[in-house]
Formats: C-alpha cells, structure tokens, sequence
C-alpha cells in the first residue's frame, strides 16, 4: 500500500489520481482508493485540508493528484453585486463552506440554508459540480502556499504576558504521537 504524508510541487506531473468530495478531503489521515484501484493511506496534520490541484508525495516518490469530486451543491446567484455579498456574509456569519465564483456561490446542498438564502432574494439551483472552498484566513492554504511562495517564513502567533509555550501547555505545540501506518487497518 502506498503512503503519503507531504506534498509535491502543484506542477510536478502526477502518476495517479484522488478524487475525493470536499467532506472526505477534510480529513487529515485515511486509506482511500485512487482512481487506478490501488490502496494508499495518508496522514498529515490536524486540520489540513487537501485542495483540488494538490500533490501528494508517497514514501517511495510516486506523485498522486488530488481532485475534487462532483457532488451535490447549491449554486446561489444574485440580482446584484451587493445582493450577492450580503448572502456570502450570512453564509460566512455560520461558518459554512463556501466556493466563490465571479456572479455565484456555491455551498453543499442544505434545505435551511437555502430557505434563508432564498428570504434573502436569492436564486438558489441544485447543481452537480466538484466543491473546492475557500480557505480560512488564517492558515487554511498553509502546504498551499509554500508551493507558491507566498509563504514568508514569518510567525505571528501572539505572546501573552506570563504565557508559557511549552509544547505540552494547552493550546501550543503538537498535542498527537506520530501517527503510525498500521492505524489504517
């Protein structure tokens, strides 16, 4: 069985390829089947997401590309630019994924959000189409942007006065062993 746990340059020509729904590209560590059949587990830290584009590096150098499955979304359109950002805040205001494109959204199919959506004069379509979100502000793109070089080497996490950063403290440093292949059986 194949293994990853680190990325390949977005541009690196791939041998295989992941095709995954947005719920099951959330998940940090799993075995999945790729698209040729064969078996790979995957494990990186909490809270990655892999994004549509992506690479995988396995252990033995082969290069795995991730895509984002079709599923069942809602496409939400807007008489007018304005109308359109007030649904993107509502939609933000309660944490929900959102794809953003030129004179839409898309969001997972909801039957709540898309009764607020239309009380709000939306258009809301179901539509079948791959889901790649946007990321947090604050470090959701983080493998992302090192393949980028948008990474700057810079870290910004706030000190308090009298806090420890002890990694063993709560709320600093990895709280997880290293994770280890037979926990995929």
């Amino acid at each position: 069985m194949l293994f990853a746990e680190s990325f390949a340059d977005r541009e690196t020509p791939a041998c295989d390829r992941l095709v995954l729904p947005y719920d099951a590209r959330r998940k940090s560590r799993q075995r999945v089947t790729l698209a040729s059949g064969e078996e790979m587990g995957y494990v990186f830290p909490a809270g990655t997401v892999l994004r549509h584009g992506d690479r995988l590096l396995t252990g033995n150098g082969r290069v795995v590309a991730v895509e984002a499955a079709p599923e069942a979304l809602l496409e939400v359109c807007a008489g007018d630019p304005l109308q359109l950002i007030r649904a993107a805040y509502h939609l933000g205001n309660r944490h929900v994924p959102v794809q953003l494109g030129e004179r839409s959204l898309l969001i997972q199919a909801d039957h709540v959000l898309a009764e607020m959506l239309l009380g709000l004069g939306c258009v809301v379509s179901e539509v079948e189409a791959p889901f790649d979100p946007e990321g947090g502000a604050y470090g959701a793109h983080a493998h992302g942007d090192a393949h980028a070089g948008g990474h700057d080497g810079h870290d910004y996490r706030l000190e308090r006065p009298g806090a420890t950063s002890d990694a063993h403290h709560p709320g600093h440093g990895p709280h997880r062993s290293p994770a280890k292949i037979h926990e995929f059986r």
